[in-house]
């Protein structure tokens, strides 16, 4: 079973960069998106074989997620039940008969860290999400998750010690979300591998690969010896992220 994940930065802009092609040629069972920035109606994009389940921002061309599935669902969430989340589109939650899936899209703390608070309350309002949907049943957990985990995780850990996406606070609420059940699928299976998954537009920086790795697949830890291929697929344009993939 296949999973794909991509933070789109503009589904409306990225469609004009090849996304039908691309997104067919992944065949994936699930395909899920980040950041489409979209509000209901303004993009009509069906792909035969599928279903497709939007959450808008209330916010027009901000945020936004999109799942794409060749499998019903039992059924679907919108956000997480907390009504200080669920305003911006930034999550979905589709229950399969044996799993769930999350897909998200994380709060970005900003510059000089002048929305960390709110992140803060967001991880650990989603972990305990997370951990409720568990004893349910094991979870994906997908999406551009805002945070590199550790220094291999990006080009220049030193000089972005206290930006966002690499503060202490925020490296630390991705290990307690760890150490709550889960596993980051690439790291387990690449643990030495540097890879990133997104470059900022500045300084050309995707030409000098100077990235992050910012877009994750976690699941719940019994589902590791399920885990049969992870990759990131840098070699495909069209947003300032490149898709991720997980394989069951």
């Amino acid at each position: 079973m296949k999973f794909i994940s991509w933070n789109v930065n503009g589904l409306r802009a990225v469609v004009g960069k090849g996304f039908a092609g691309v997104f067919s040629e992944f065949d994936a069972d699930f395909f899920c998106l980040q950041e489409t920035k979209m509000q209901e109606g303004q993009l009509d994009l069906e792909f035969r074989g599928y279903e497709s389940y939007w959450n808008f921002a209330e916010k027009k061309g901000y945020s936004g997620t999109a799942v794409y599935t060749k499998h019903h669902p039992l059924s679907v969430r919108y956000g997480i039940g907390i009504d200080i989340h669920d305003h911006e589109g930034r999550a979905i939650t589709l229950e399969m008969e044996d799993f769930y899936l999350v897909c998200a899209y994380v709060p970005n703390s900003q510059d000089e860290l002048r929305r960390l608070g709110y992140r803060m309350q967001w991880e650990d309002d989603m972990r305990a999400y997370l951990m409720g949907l568990d004893r349910v049943k094991p979870v994906v957990f997908c999406g551009d998750l805002n945070v590199a985990h550790e220094e291999i995780d990006l080009k220049n850990p030193a000089t972005n010690h206290f930006n966002a996406g690499f503060s202490d606070e925020e490296r630390e609420k991705f290990t307690a979300l760890l150490a709550a059940g889960f596993t980051d699928t690439w790291r387990y299976q690449h643990p030495d591998e540097v890879k990133y998954s997104w470059w900022s537009y500045r300084m050309n920086a995707r030409a000098r690969n100077a990235g992050w790795r910012i877009d994750y697949f976690i699941v719940s830890d019994r589902l590791r010896p399920r885990i049969a291929r992870t990759e990131i697929h840098n070699e495909i344009f069209g947003s300032d992220h490149c898709p991720v993939e997980l394989v069951l």
